[in-house]
C-alpha cells in the first residue's frame, strides 16, 4: 500500500491541508489560519478532517509541516501527537535540503519559501522563479545548478487592499478581481483597478528586475491569486497550486528516510 501523508501549510492567513499517498496529492483542503487555536481544537481538527476522507491515523506514515505561524506551532505539536499519535516533522533551519542556501542567514529563511524554491527546482529544473501569492508575494530564485539564491517579499494584495480601506476615511473595502477597463467609472471599480493592474505592475516590474539579473529562467506562480494574476501577465509559465504541499512532502522525504 502507497504509504500516507498529512501535510500542513500554515500561512498567515490560509492553513491548507494535503494527503499524500505515495507521491500523489489524494486530497486537499484549504481553511482559515486560526493562531489562537488549542491543541485539542487543532487535533479534532485534523482528525475530522481524515474521518471525512476515510483514514484511520493507523494508516498515516507521518504528518509534516511547514509554518510561518510561530505561536501556533507547540499547539500543532501537541494537537498532532495527541489526536494522530504522531511527532510532526516540521521544516525548521537545520534539516537535509538537498539544495545549497546560497544567502546570509539561511535560518532566516520562511518555511514556506523553502518548500517553495525545494518543489519548483524537482518539477521544471533551473534556473527558475517562483512567485508565491500569499499574505506576502514572495519571489524564490532557484539557480541553474539547484542553488537557492535569495528573492524578493512585498505586500500581498490583500494586505494592501485592507490597508487602504482601513487608513483612508472614505473609501470602502474591495476585493481584487480584474476590472472590466482601466479607467474607472466609480469608486469601487477604480480602486480595483488600481488595487488589481497596481499588481500586475508590481509581478511584471520585479520579475523583469529578476530575470535580469540572472538570465532566462522559468517562472512559477503559486499561492491564492496565481491563477488570476497569470491570466494577465505573459511572464509566468506556469501556475501550480499544490507546489508548497509537495515541497514539503519532498523535504519530509530527504529528512525521513527517502532519496538524498
Amino acid at each position: 500500500m502507497p504509504r500516507l501523508l498529512l501535510a500542513l501549510d500554515v500561512g498567515n492567513t490560509n492553513t491548507v491541508v494535503g494527503l499524500f499517498e505515495g507521491a500523489n496529492l489524494r486530497r486537499r483542503w484549504r481553511l482559515t489560519t486560526q493562531s489562537d487555536r488549542t491543541a485539542d481544537e487543532v487535533g479534532m481538527w485534523l482528525h475530522q478532517l481524515l474521518a471525512w476522507e476515510k483514514v484511520k491515523k493507523c494508516e498515516l506514515e507521518a504528518v509534516a509541516v511547514s509554518s510561518v505561524v510561530p505561536p501556533l506551532d507547540i499547539r500543532l505539536h501537541e494537537g498532532i501527537k495527541r489526536y494522530l499519535d504522531k511527532v510532526a516533522f516540521f521544516v525548521v533551519p537545520g534539516i537535509k535540503t538537498g539544495m545549497p542556501l546560497r544567502v546570509e542567514a539561511p535560518q532566516e529563511l520562511g518555511a514556506d519559501r523553502l518548500c517553495d524554491a525545494v518543489a519548483a527546482y524537482a518539477r521544471y529544473g533551473g534556473p527558475c522563479v517562483v512567485i508565491d501569492f500569499g499574505t506576502a508575494v514572495t519571489w524564490e530564485v532557484v539557480s541553474q545548478a539547484g542553488e537557492y539564491l535569495g528573492g524578493v517579499i512585498a505586500p500581498g494584495p490583500s494586505v494592501t487592499a485592507d490597508a487602504l480601506g482601513s487608513r483612508t476615511a472614505k473609501l470602502p473595502q474591495v476585493s481584487l478581481t480584474p476590472p472590466d477597463r482601466v479607467i474607472g467609472k466609480a469608486t469601487v471599480d477604480s480602486i480595483q483597478s488600481g488595487l488589481f493592474h497596481g499588481y500586475i505592475g508590481l509581478v511584471e516590474g520585479i520579475t523583469r528586475r529578476v530575470i535580469a539579473e540572472i538570465g532566462e529562467a522559468t517562472v512559477i506562480a503559486t499561492g491564492g491569486f496565481a491563477a488570476m494574476i497569470a491570466g494577465h501577465t505573459e511572464l509566468i509559465q506556469h501556475v501550480d497550486a499544490d507546489l508548497t504541499l509537495d515541497g514539503l512532502r519532498l523535504l519530509w522525504d530527504k529528512n525521513r528516510g527517502g532519496d538524498r
